[in-house]
């Protein structure tokens, strides 16, 4: 046996994956390059670790297994690579956040410096619904968590970010007449939801209950990108946070519709399990965030004070 890392880290890609196409897309190689060394890769076995059948690659119970081992033998060398660093005096391990999915447009900006600066440090970012965020950090999966409202039933130390502003917002096509929304129209307009377990989803429902306004239609889909091209498209209205929205509303894709109280007000904070034993690089990373957020905010958030 002669294979290498690489024909490792290629094959079980391609596991992963269940295509070569997609394997070599992951992995920002050529198909043809993929497609080589898996070949290189099967010609060290007599067994067959995988199958064509039509167009579609099928893994063999083999496979699966060799699989299951170069995941172990490439953890073990990502662990050998870290204490090479840690020894060097480098922070080096992985960091895994959970983040709500309108907080994708906000992470990033927090911690990419932190992490350009220790490039031993391997991010693991998972962006979900608020239920599956607080699952994750309350099973101890992950390190940290960013919401916009803080889980009751956990015991949590948090980092206040920055303001979490959510409107009314429309396609560009909808007029309406006076300096505010009236109940009347609001009562007229499809309304479009997040799914159920969306922070977002929660806040709107909240408001439109507190104004007791009674909604003809509903419609729900699971992600924010969807739902702003179901609102720029025509299809029906929402309440969004402002901050995943500012490019189609400063090209005039969509407009924010003024209506009485709003926007809502929430806050973007990260979070962790008060009982976390922290480790190095999460114990820096909270020194930086902390040392850096108002920095950060005013470089790349400055905008949000026009609304």
């Amino acid at each position: 046996m002669n294979y290498t890392l690489h024909q490792l880290e290629v094959f079980l890609k391609i596991v992963e994956l269940q295509s070569v196409t997609k394997a070599s897309e992951a992995l920002y190689l050529t198909q043809p390059a993929v497609s080589i060394q898996l070949k290189k890769f099967q010609e060290q076995f007599k067994i067959p670790l995988f199958e064509i059948v039509g167009r579609q690659i099928y893994i063999t119970e083999f496979g699966q297994e060799v699989a299951d081992a170069a995941l172990k033998i490439l953890e073990e060398v990502k662990a050998i690579n870290y204490k090479a660093l840690s020894y060097q005096g480098q922070l080096a391990g992985k960091l895994k956040i959970a983040i709500v999915s309108t907080a994708k447009y906000v992470m990033p900006y927090f911690i990419s410096d932190f992490i350009n600066e220790h490039r031993g440090v391997d991010l693991v970012m998972d962006v979900t619904n608020k239920a599956s965020v607080i699952k994750a950090l309350e099973n101890n999966e992950v390190d940290f968590a960013m919401v916009s409202t803080i889980p009751k039933k956990l015991k949590i130390n948090r980092i206040e970010l920055m303001k979490n502003q959510l409107f009314m917002v429309g396609g560009k096509d909808y007029k309406f007449k006076g300096d505010y929304l009236s109940k009347s129209e609001f009562q007229k307009l499809p309304l479009i939801y997040r799914e159920q377990g969306s922070a977002t989803r929660l806040a709107m429902e909240k408001f439109i209950e507190s104004k007791k306004v009674s909604t003809y239609k509903k419609m729900e889909l699971t992600s924010n990108e969807a739902l702003k091209q179901a609102v720029i498209s025509g299809l029906g209205f929402s309440i969004m946070p402002l901050i995943g929205i500012k490019n189609a509303v400063a090209i005039g894709d969509l407009q924010v519709i003024p209506v009485k109280g709003l926007p809502m007000i929430t806050n973007w904070n990260l979070i962790w399990l008060s009982s976390k034993n922290m480790s190095t690089i999460s114990k820096s990373l909270i020194e930086y965030v902390n040392e850096n957020k108002e920095v950060v905010i005013k470089k790349h958030f400055g905008w949000l004070k026009r609304y």
